[in-house]
């Protein structure tokens, strides 16, 4: 079925004489796995007599050797899947198979994507970025102090150079334009964290979509934000790139070097917000973050510092 896809992938018509002989199989069975891509992976197909059949919209799917020829600095190899549940939960899967980090997952799509907090993450088919990285931590736990956020920086990065100009960052894990979102960041450990563990820094990114009634809050995507499709191997490559600098700065100077550039590009400084955890909710103005990367509010005429990955952090209505 996806070896049809790859015919279609280009956005021109094909007959159904030219895909079953290109497949080894009748113009039948064409038709029915035609039928078995629109129902399993939503995606549109027209069909024109005399045509032929031809994918609604070009899709570009992700390839190694493009990721490659797109990378600059250190290329890390990937495994790739056409669906898989998450990326993160398949990444945990490679590192208890000893598979050596670094390493990226990416997936066309996912069947169980997660978010923070429990949440799913919507995943359509070809359309955005899930993205996970797995790296090998030495060194206890200075190596993990604020690096979500660093993740962060290098996702807010990459989208600024494909044109996404008013992107910007929420506390703790989101990219936001204005009050949409357009990634997240949902990191996972395993091991020993004050000796030897491993890492998965696993990211979403709204890269194609255009349209999806699943999600359940404002969301938009570098397509939309600028107009333009983006070839998704392509921001592989970048992020990569983004990452790999951040990191080792993390590594080599710790979290507070990149402290300040962070609160300079947090969206919400001196903002009022509520900050939940659970059935609690505390108010307050956002002073930024601390050189471990926790919240520092104004509640009163305390200052307070909040971390933990079950905190969310909303705007208040009077903000």
């Amino acid at each position: 079925m996806l070896t049809l896809l790859k015919l279609l992938k280009d956005g021109r018509f094909h007959s159904g004489q030219a895909l079953g002989a290109a497949l080894g199989v009748s113009r039948s069975a064409v038709w029915k796995q035609l039928q078995q891509l629109e129902a399993e992976l939503n995606l549109s197909i027209h069909k024109v007599r005399g045509r032929g059949y031809q994918l609604a919209r070009p899709l570009s799917l992700l390839d190694e050797d493009a990721i490659k020829q797109a990378s600059k600095g250190e290329y890390w190899p990937a495994l790739i899947f056409d669906s898989i549940d998450s990326t993160n939960a398949e990444a945990l899967r490679a590192i208890e198979r000893g598979q050596p980090a670094p390493f990226l997952v990416l997936a066309e799509r996912q069947s169980a994507g997660r978010g923070r907090r429990g949440r799913a993450w919507v995943s359509p088919f070809a359309e955005n970025l899930y993205y996970s990285l797995v790296l090998r931590i030495e060194g206890g736990m200075r190596q993990l102090e604020g690096l979500s956020l660093v993740v962060g920086l290098a996702v807010l990065q990459a989208l600024r150079e494909q044109g996404v100009a008013e992107a910007g960052l929420k506390w703790p894990n989101d990219v936001l334009v204005g009050t949409r979102k357009i990634a997240g960041i949902l990191l996972e450990l395993v091991g020993d964290p004050a000796d030897v563990c491993h890492v998965v820094l696993g990211i979403g990114i709204n890269v194609n979509m255009q349209a999806n009634a699943e999600v359940d809050q404002d969301w938009t995507s570098v397509q939309l934000s600028t107009g333009k499709a983006l070839d998704r191997n392509v921001l592989v490559a970048q992020l990569n790139s983004k990452l790999q600098h951040y990191l080792s700065r993390h590594q080599s100077e710790g979290f507070a070097a990149i402290a300040q550039e962070w609160e300079q590009n947090h969206l919400w400084q001196g903002r009022a917000v509520s900050l939940i955890a659970g059935v609690n909710k505390v108010d307050g103005i956002v002073l930024g973050i601390d050189q471990q990367g926790a919240l520092r509010l104004k509640v009163g005429e305390i200052e307070k510092h909040f971390s933990g990955g079950e905190l969310s952090l909303r705007l208040r209505d009077d903000s």
